[in-house]
């Protein structure tokens, strides 16, 4: 990992590969599990990968607390980079910013692919669209955020205390940015029109947390997008099925149209 700076913002950045560039802003949760996917990415795309301020050991200055933040941080990065009109991928959490990045502006965006995210609320008031993973045991969580838990889930007692503490610190700064209201903008619904990219909406079969009905629901919203299924897979498809989202991104950004 390095790091960058933007404006008075430091911040760790994951490099790799060599070719088009791609954006990826991760989830709230599982970044350590996210290397096979990465490495899959990096044969054919320069990916790079933002710590979110609060994140891992990406410093979180006073006052950075929202959500509409991070958007404008990563269309700094984007405007001040050499990365030219990226393809921007976002996960769960990350598929909310990359949401918020795509309403203000998509100058420098090429595509947009959103992996089980969150962000938009489209039930009732009532009505629970996305699960409350802090209600929750933590047995549960994990049977809704993988196919096959046993297999994917890390063993937190033989993890060393600095990637304990990186994963306190993502759970910490996913809480702090997506509390109130619960992992969602009320007001990002009335402006996904302006989502003018091609988007490419992927979601795990098995999602607990947020179902494929939700993602059918997002994808609709969206002017130019269309939904792909990844089978035996939870909230996170790029972690259990890499290569399968891989390929996805790949057709994706390759192909003419639509």
């Amino acid at each position: 990992m390095e790091r960058i700076q933007i404006n008075e913002l430091s911040f760790e950045v994951l490099t790799a590969g060599d070719g088009p560039p791609l954006l990826f802003l991760h989830g709230g949760d599982y970044f350590a599990q996210h290397r096979e996917f990465f490495d899959r990415l990096a044969r054919h795309w320069r990916v790079v990968v933002p710590r979110h301020p609060g994140f891992g050991n990406s410093e979180r200055p006073h006052g950075f607390r929202t959500v509409h933040d991070l958007a404008y941080l990563y269309l700094d990065l984007l405007e001040r980079g050499d990365l030219g009109k990226a393809t921007l991928v976002g996960s769960s959490f990350g598929g909310w910013v990359a949401l918020e990045m795509c309403i203000r502006c998509v100058d420098r965006i090429d595509r947009l692919v959103l992996i089980d995210s969150v962000g938009v609320k489209f039930g009732g008031r009532e009505e629970r669209d996305i699960a409350d993973i802090y209600a929750l045991a933590s047995e549960e969580v994990l049977r809704r955020s993988f196919f096959d838990p046993a297999r994917m889930a890390p063993d937190y007692a033989r993890l060393s205390d600095d990637e304990l503490t990186a994963i306190a610190r993502d759970r910490q700064a996913t809480a702090l940015y997506g509390w109130r209201p619960y992992m969602h903008n009320p007001g990002l619904r009335q402006w996904l029109h302006r989502v003018s990219v091609p988007t490419l909406v992927i979601w795990g079969e098995n999602d607990g947390v947020v179902t494929q009905d939700y993602g059918h629901k997002l994808c609709r919203s969206l002017p130019n997008s269309r939904f792909e299924a990844i089978r035996e897979a939870g909230h996170y498809p790029q972690i259990e099925r890499p290569d399968e989202v891989a390929d996805a991104i790949g057709r994706f950004a390759s192909a003419e149209v639509l």
